[in-house]
C-alpha cells in the first residue's frame, strides 16, 4: 500500500514538471532546444518510480498470495468441517430411522403386553369364579360330612384308630430296641461264656498238674473254685450298662463300633461310639450314601430310625435321655463334593418333648463359618408336626430339623443328592450348610456326635 502511495504521489510531480517544461518552452525567450541531459534526468526520475512502483506491486502480489493461500486453506477446512457435518447429519438420520423402527416395535410390543393384561384379567376373573363355586362345593361336602358324622357314630373310632396305630407303631420301635439290646447283650453273653470256658481249662490243667505232682497219699478235702454262671453273668452285665460312650471308653473299649449304654432314669439302648483324640464321642446322626429315607414322620424322629453301621438318626428322646446327665458339646462333621472336610463345635442344651426339643447353641471352635443361629430356640419340626407359631419348613425343605422363624438356613437331614447338585435350588433340597455371611455349602457326608464336657473318670 505504501508503494502505491508513493506511485500515485510521484505521477503528478512528473507530469506537472513535463508541463511546466513545455510551457516554459513556449514563453522562453530563448529558442534553444532542451537540453538533453534535462530530459535524462526526468527519465530517470520516471523510471525509478516505475522501478519502485514494480517493486511495490511484486510485494502486493507475494502479500496478495499468502492471503489468497490463508484463505484456500480456511476453505478447505470450511469444506471438511462441512463433509464432517454431512456425515454426522446422515448418522443422525440413520439413528432417526432406528429409534422409529424402536417406536414402532415397542408400540406393536405394548399393544401385545395389553392384549395379555387383558387375557390375564379374564383368565383372573374366571379363576375367582372357578374359586367360589368350588368354596361353594366344599362348604356343601363338609355340610354332608358333618351330617354323615351325625348319622354314623361309628366315624367317630377313626381317632382311636390313629391312636392305637401310634401305639403300635411306638411299641413296634421298642421291640426293635430290645432286640438290638439282646442282640448286644447275648453277644457280652458269648463273650463271658468264652472267658469261663477258657478259666475252667485253666483249672482243670491246675488241678490235674498238682494230682500228678502229689507225694502224699493223705486224702485231701476237694479244693473248691469260683464259678459265674450264665444267670449271674447277666444281671451283672445289666445291673453295670455305662451311661455314655465316654463311660465304655474309660473303661479300655478304644475301639469304635456299637455299644449297649443305660442313661439315668433310661432304658437301655445301643449307640454308635466314634473313638478320635483319645475320647469317644456319640454319634447322634449319619449321612453319607442316601441309603436310608429322611424325610420320616415326627414320631420316627422322636424314637430314632435306620442302622447304626450305616445311615441314622438316633431319635431325639434318646438324645435327650444323654444330655439332660451333663453339659454336653455338639460337634458337626461336613465333608463336600470337593472332599474338603469341615467342623464345628458348639455348647448346647436340648429340651424335652414339651419344648418340641428346642435347641440353644453357642459357638465355640470350627474351621468352618457358623450356619446355625447362637443363642435362640431353634424347634424341631417335621412335615407331619410343627410347633405353634413357627413356619413348617419341612413342607418345603424334605427331613426334620432345628428351624427358627425363616427356612433355608441349613439342613443336614434334607434330601441326598447322589452326585453334585447343578442349581442352587437342588442344592437347597439336599444337604447343605449355609454359612452366616451367605456362602452354601453343598454336603456330601455328615456326622453329628455329642460327649460331656466333663470327662468322666468314674463308671
Amino acid at each position: 500500500m505504501y508503494t502505491i502511495k508513493l506511485f500515485l504521489f510521484i505521477i503528478p510531480l512528473v507530469i506537472s514538471s513535463k508541463i511546466d517544461r513545455d510551457y516554459s518552452s513556449y514563453d522562453s525567450v530563448s529558442p534553444e532546444p532542451k537540453s538533453r541531459f534535462a530530459m535524462l534526468d526526468d527519465v530517470k526520475i520516471l523510471a525509478n518510480g516505475l522501478l519502485q512502483l514494480g517493486h511495490g506491486l511484486k510485494d502486493f502480489v507475494h502479500k496478495t498470495k499468502g492471503q489468497i493461500n490463508d484463505i484456500f486453506q480456511k476453505l478447505n477446512i470450511f469444506d471438511q468441517s462441512f463433509y464432517d457435518l454431512s456425515l454426522q447429519t446422515n448418522e443422525i438420520k440413520e439413528e432417526e430411522k432406528e429409534l422409529r423402527r424402536t417406536t414402532s416395535k415397542l408400540q406393536v410390543k405394548n399393544e401385545e403386553v395389553k392384549n395379555m393384561s387383558l387375557e390375564l384379567n379374564s383368565k383372573l376373573e374366571s379363576l375367582l369364579e372357578e374359586k367360589i363355586l368350588l368354596q361353594q362345593k366344599v362348604r356343601y361336602l363338609e355340610k354332608q360330612l358333618t351330617s354323615l358324622i351325625k348319622n354314623q357314630p361309628e366315624i367317630q373310632e377313626h381317632p382311636e384308630v390313629t391312636s392305637l396305630k401310634t401305639f403300635v407303631e411306638q411299641q413296634d420301635n421298642s421291640i426293635k430296641d430290645l432286640l438290638q439290646t439282646v442282640e448286644e447283650q447275648y453277644r457280652q453273653l458269648n463273650q463271658q461264656h468264652s472267658q469261663i470256658k477258657e478259666i475252667e481249662n485253666q483249672l482243670r490243667n491246675v488241678i490235674q498238674e498238682s494230682t500228678e505232682n502229689s507225694l502224699s497219699s493223705k486224702a485231701r478235702a476237694p479244693r473248691t473254685t469260683p464259678f459265674l454262671h450264665l444267670n449271674e453273668t447277666k444281671n451283672v452285665v445289666h445291673n453295670d450298662i455305662p451311661a455314655n460312650c465316654t463311660t465304655i471308653y474309660n473303661r479300655g473299649e478304644h475301639t469304635s463300633g456299637i455299644y449297649s449304654i443305660r442313661p439315668s432314669n433310661s432304658q437301655v439302648f445301643n449307640v454308635y461310639c466314634d473313638v478320635k483324640s483319645g475320647s469317644s464321642w456319640t454319634l447322634i446322626q449319619h449321612r453319607i450314601d442316601g441309603s436310608q429315607n429322611f424325610n420320616e414322620t415326627w414320631e420316627n424322629y422322636r424314637y430314632g430310625f435306620g442302622r447304626l453301621d450305616g445311615e441314622f438318626w438316633l431319635g431325639l428322646e434318646k438324645i435327650y435321655s444323654i444330655v439332660k446327665q451333663s453339659n454336653y458339646i455338639l460337634r458337626i462333621e461336613l465333608e463336600d463334593w470337593n472332599d474338603n472336610k469341615h467342623y464345628i463345635e458348639y455348647f448346647f442344651h436340648l429340651g424335652n418333648h414339651e419344648t418340641n426339643y428346642t435347641l440353644h447353641l453357642v459357638e465355640i471352635t470350627g474351621n468352618i463359618p457358623n450356619a446355625l443361629p447362637e443363642h435362640k430356640d431353634l424347634v424341631f419340626s417335621t412335615w407331619d408336626h410343627k410347633a405353634k407359631g413357627h413356619v413348617n419348613c419341612p413342607e418345603s425343605y424334605s427331613g426334620g430339623w432345628w428351624w427358627h422363624n425363616v427356612c433355608g438356613e441349613n439342613n443336614l437331614n434334607g434330601k441326598y443328592n447322589k452326585q453334585r447338585a447343578k442349581t442352587k435350588p437342588e442344592r437347597r433340597r439336599g444337604l447343605y450348610w449355609k454359612s452366616q455371611n451367605g456362602r452354601l455349602y453343598s454336603i456330601k457326608s455328615t456326622k453329628m456326635l455329642i460327649h460331656p464336657i466333663a470327662t468322666e473318670s468314674s463308671e
